[in-house]
């Protein structure tokens, strides 16, 4: 469920290929790509995303991929044969340095639980890779202040977020984590409180950050909230902001980018 809008930049599939890969945190690992390619991708900040070709084995291929993902995109690349058919996933640029070119992808891992993850721990360098560049969600309104709400799949897009939001916003990033190691060092304005919400074995996920939502102080005034990760923590945040809150719909986006159970998340 989401209500970001999709964007096909006129860069189209951008290949890459992998520069070298980095544990951050004990379930995040990150990886640089490089290649002369990404000299056309437009980078705009914020919580920029795109659909990341993933080559499970030997056998992908990447000249055969539509440009774009539109519909007659998505049917093109689900014609092409399954045996050379890379794995498509969503990710957030965490960063970009156009001098390398090189942008950095953080992957969550959970052992060899999904597709991507386990390919982030043991990809070599060298790997070649394909995106396409689908725009940003953070489409902020005017408002009071700012209530950015994620798990750690969408830590990338929080960290972007805060790091190119204004210099004098306030408000609150409440952001779950699998284990309290998992936090990063993030470039916040000032007023922009953090709060990390390691969650226990009994917990599901969603059920710290709802839970921290209700019993917060909120600031007066109406937000603008961005809230992305699993499912159930999106769509309870959603909730708790219009029907508890009163926060109109248009100052909420929103963005459930897997589903527990579901093997096809980030």
């Amino acid at each position: 469920m989401s209500n970001i809008a999709v964007t096909h930049a006129p860069s189209g599939l951008v290949h890459a290929f992998v520069a070298r890969t980095e544990r951050v945190t004990p379930h995040m690992v990150r990886v640089t790509l490089a290649g002369g390619d990404l000299h056309r991708f437009e980078y705009r900040g914020f919580d920029q995303w795109f659909r990341l070709a993933v080559p499970v084995d030997d056998h992908a291929r990447f000249d055969n991929l539509p440009s774009r993902f539109a519909t007659g995109g998505y049917l093109r690349y689900l014609t092409l044969p399954k045996a050379t058919r890379p794995v498509i996933r969503n990710y957030t640029v965490r960063a970009f340095r156009p001098d390398g070119p090189e942008l950095d992808v953080d992957f969550v891992c959970h052992g060899d639980t999904g597709v991507a993850g386990p390919w982030a721990e043991s990809v070599e360098p060298g790997t070649e890779v394909a995106f396409i560049d689908q725009g940003c969600g953070w489409a902020p309104v005017p408002s009071d202040w700012t209530l950015l709400v994620a798990d750690e799949s969408g830590l990338p897009a929080v960290a972007g977020i805060l790091r190119d939001m204004p210099r004098d916003a306030v408000g609150h990033a409440v952001v779950e984590l699998i284990d309290a190691a998992d936090a990063q060092e993030l470039d916040a304005p000032e007023g922009m409180t953090v709060h990390w919400l390691p969650r226990s074995a009994a917990d599901r996920v969603g059920d710290r950050a709802l839970t921290h939502l209700r019993e917060m102080l909120w600031p007066s005034g109406v937000p603008y909230a961005f809230a992305v990760g699993e499912s159930r923590l999106v769509t309870g945040t959603r909730r708790l902001l219009v029907t508890e809150r009163a926060v109109p719909k248009a100052h909420v986006t929103f963005c459930g980018y897997w589903k527990r159970g579901s093997g096809a998340g980030r």
